[in-house]
């Protein structure tokens, strides 16, 4: 694979960057969990008239990843 410039050498991040990331608050549990049920609602058929968001919540709340 051939080399890449940007990866020699010290990189120093964009201050902007990093000034907006100090800033931001930490993400919650919560925030994640309803971010998989958009995802999951987003992701499912357009045509499939009995999926709502409610329905992909409730059954969120019965299946679980493992860690």
């Amino acid at each position: 694979m051939a080399d890449r410039k940007q990866f020699f050498g010290d990189i120093e991040a964009d201050p902007d960057l990093k000034r907006m990331l100090e800033g931001s608050s930490p993400v919650t549990e919560e925030d994640l969990h309803e971010q998989r049920i958009s995802f999951a609602f987003g992701n499912a058929p357009a045509n499939a008239t009995s999926i709502t968001k409610d329905s992909v919540r409730l059954a969120s709340e019965h299946i679980r990843l493992r860690r």
